[in-house]
């Protein structure tokens, strides 16, 4: 009888908090106002106890995978969930689980307050899509919306309600490991992805069944780690941090991404996770930003080991003064918060403020109308990797895929070719292919390159796979180190002899996929063990080489760029990456990426960017030493960002550039001179000539993709406005400076035509 007592006021209360107080009713209305909204939010603060209100601000690991240090049992985490001292849960899987869990907290809680479960569904749940960068490289922003929208359908079947999803942490530097997560270098290409995965995740309605809440990370400078040592210090100025970091957050905050998170990093001597300024002072003041602020795993203890705080009682109140509003598997609001809040060095404030933002997550997601809407074990079994999420992954992947380099036209290789030699321990792998950071991928789920072949290939096409040389060995599981082989040759005569006999060989090269990704930063971003020496072994005896290309970053290839016949990009291309691959090899998909960061010559250009600054000294005017260069090496990269070829072949003619103002006019002619249609990535350019700060060389203004016909000819437009030319200066404020400006439009950041035009 108690219990059903305790059920039933419990009713009482969450229905007249569900109404404002004013009318009981079986549920909220839909089409409820933010107003509304913050009623019934407030209602429900108000009966809450100060440890209720910090477990709100609580997020704890579940029991199946974890992303850093786990902080103990299971048990005691129940008792907490029971207290109405938790709000959210990353790790916990499957619907049926969700459910079960989410009804310690409904059903045994005072309030009844239902928890948010999240995962790091990062490029896919069950169906990989292809990573990140790899998303970036199509320059397709239906790409980003569609791939990120199969993730959330599939992970909201699952019974998640949460992404720690888009990371669109800018970086210039290949050898961070988590650039592989980015969308690379440029901040306005970075933009239109960060707001095409907002928008994939979410929908129009965050309430639907199948959309999660995204979370835009990491908040900021996370991409800058100097040396490109992950977790390493960010020094960067302000005039880098508003121009080149920053846009693509305001981009996901317009947005409306349900949340942010802050990162491991310092960022000029105060860690992000208690830096004020970032949070309260940019986000939630400037930017009106009016959702929840997550710490990233454990970051707010460790400010600690930062040097910044002295215990865990401090860290608590710097993060929740700098508005952290969750702590991710700190346990530092739990043990330190509630000391600082009742001796007033805290205010309460501040912690209603943050748990308004949780509670408000909350109300936005459907769960105080139905906490287990998201739990249904038969639609996870009808979602989780459908025919229509293998065909987007599939898509997604070839048109993420960039063509460097296709000398004699080597490519598209014919179905009806006699033989094929596949070699390559990556080509035979169904593994590597799905990437770093793969939700709950099915091991060896993905289509190898050689099953793709032969599915691709006529009946009387003979395909031989040799292995070749060993990449990896070892442990290969998540948050494991990677045993790189390094000189093993023990393949090589087998794949020497099928390569000799043979009329092509594809040879697939590149990274395992654990060697990026978190904490897989890498000093060389050469290629390792014998994969090189295999290739030149074989070009030995057969000169048509494709080499396809599986990485996770940009890499240093200069050989491979001189010697090899065809170049193809394919990054680490999900679920479908064979089929995919074999699309664009044969043919069936004109390739259409480009490349969203550049490749250099030498792992010592690192990090490098096309958006360089002049200098002073930007050229050698008497063959003398005294001007900034390598006197080992070139300065530029060795395939630029943007660049990426196509079967068809465009040019460039007739750039207009008119207008003064408001207004500034670009038009183009671009005409594809081959035989078969393809899509061309037609790319704007602006350089400000003199201004107030110096300004880089050239900067990514607009793009647009379009498909044309062979010997199709079309006029590209693209118009500028005083905003577009303008720049943040060192105090946040977005400035015009009136003078004379370079405009360029090209088919990469290297190869462009340029018009001058002076704007008053």
């Amino acid at each position: 009888m108690k219990k059903s007592l305790s059920t039933f006021l419990k009713g009482v209360i969450i229905c007249l908090i569900a109404s404002g107080f004013n009318a009981c009713s079986d549920r909220p209305q839909a089409n409820s106002t933010t107003n509304a909204m913050d009623q019934r939010v407030d209602s429900l603060l108000s009966l809450m106890t100060l440890d209720e209100k910090i477990g709100q601000t609580i997020m704890y690991n579940g029991t199946w995978e974890f992303t850093g240090p786990t902080s103990g049992g299971n048990r005691w985490k129940a008792e907490k969930i029971i207290n109405g001292q938790v709000g959210a849960m990353l790790n916990v899987l499957t619907a049926d689980e969700i459910r079960r869990t989410q009804a310690l907290a409904v059903d045994s809680s005072r309030l009844g307050i239902p928890m948010l479960f999240a995962y790091d569904v990062i490029h896919g749940y069950k169906t990989m899509l292809p990573v990140p960068l790899a998303q970036a490289a199509s320059w397709d922003t239906e790409v980003a919306r569609l791939g990120s929208e199969v993730a959330a359908r599939e992970a909201s079947a699952a019974g998640l309600h949460w992404t720690f999803a888009p990371m669109i942490d800018i970086s210039r530097d290949a050898r961070w490991g988590r650039i592989m997560e980015s969308p690379g270098e440029d901040p306005f290409l970075g933009a239109a992805m960060a707001k095409a995965w907002v928008e994939g995740y979410q929908g129009d309605d965050l309430s639907s069944l199948t959309t999660i809440a995204a979370c835009a990370k990491h908040f900021a400078g996370y991409g800058f780690a100097e040396a490109g040592r992950d977790y390493n210090t960010v020094e960067v100025s302000m005039h880098t941090l508003y121009n080149v970091i920053l846009p693509p957050f305001k981009a996901a905050s317009d947005a409306g991404v349900a949340t942010f998170m802050n990162g491991f990093n310092d960022l000029n001597g105060i860690p992000a996770t208690g830096n004020e300024f970032l949070q309260r002072t940019i986000l939630k003041d400037k930017w009106a930003y009016d959702g929840m602020m997550v710490s990233d795993w454990g970051s707010i203890p460790e400010m600690i080991f930062h040097g910044y705080a002295m215990d865990t009682a401090q860290a608590a109140a710097i993060a929740m003064k700098a508005g952290s509003d969750m702590d991710m598997e700190g346990r530092v609001y739990e043990k330190g918060l509630k000391a600082k809040i009742t001796s007033g060095e805290v205010s309460e404030e501040l912690l209603d403020d943050a748990v308004r933002r949780v509670l408000r997550l909350k109300y936005k997601l459907g769960l105080f109308d139905d906490p287990y809407r998201y739990s249904d074990s038969e639609r996870e079994k009808e979602e989780l990797l459908s025919k229509e999420n293998l065909e987007a992954a599939r898509d997604a992947a070839r048109k993420s895929m960039v063509l460097l380099k296709n000398e004699t036209n080597i490519l598209p290789l014919k179905k009806e070719i006699k033989s094929i030699a596949v070699i390559g321990q990556l080509a035979a792998s169904k593994d590597i292919p799905l990437g770093s950071w793969r939700a709950q991928a099915v091991p060896n789920s993905a289509i190898s390159l050689v099953e793709g072949i032969k599915s691709a290939v006529s009946a009387n096409t003979k395909v031989e796979f040799a292995k070749g040389y060993t990449l990896t060995v070892g442990n290969r599981s998540f948050g494991k180190e990677l045993t790189i082989v390094e000189d093993d040759k023990t393949g090589f005569k087998e794949a020497i002899e099928l390569a000799k006999r043979s009329d092509v060989v594809v040879m697939a090269m590149g990274e395992d996929c654990y060697q990026s990704g978190e904490g897989r930063s890498q000093m060389d971003v050469g290629l390792k063990g014998s994969q090189i020496d295999l290739f030149n072994e074989l070009k030995k005896v057969n000169d048509n080489i494709v080499v396809v290309l599986m990485t996770g970053r940009p890499v240093a290839i200069p050989d491979l760029a001189t010697d090899a016949n065809a170049l193809l990009e394919t990054w680490f291309a999900g679920s479908e990456s064979g089929n995919a691959i074999a699309d664009v090899l044969f043919g069936d998909y004109n390739p259409s990426g480009k490349l969203p960061v550049s490749f250099p010559h030498h792992s010592g250009q690192e990090p490098l960017y096309y958006s360089q600054k002049s200098t002073g000294r930007p050229i050698n005017r008497a063959e003398n030493v005294f001007w900034t260069h390598y006197t080992d090496g070139p300065n530029d990269a060795l395939f630029p960002f943007g660049y990426g070829l196509s079967y068809a072949s465009f040019t460039y003619e007739d750039l207009k550039v008119t207008g003064s103002g408001e207004s500034i006019n670009i038009k183009v002619d671009v005409t594809n001179t081959g035989s078969v249609g393809g899509e061309e990535v037609v790319q704007l350019y602006i350089q400000d000539v003199a201004a107030s700060l110096t300004r880089p060389i050239k900067e990514l203004k607009g793009f647009q993709k379009i498909f044309f016909e062979a010997d199709e000819r079309k006029t590209i437009k693209f118009t500028l406005t005083k905003d577009d030319l303008s720049f943040i200066n060192d105090h946040g404020e977005k400035v015009f400076e009136p003078g004379d400006f370079r405009i360029s439009v090209g088919s990469n950041s290297r190869d462009l035509n340029t018009k001058a035009i002076t704007i008053n």
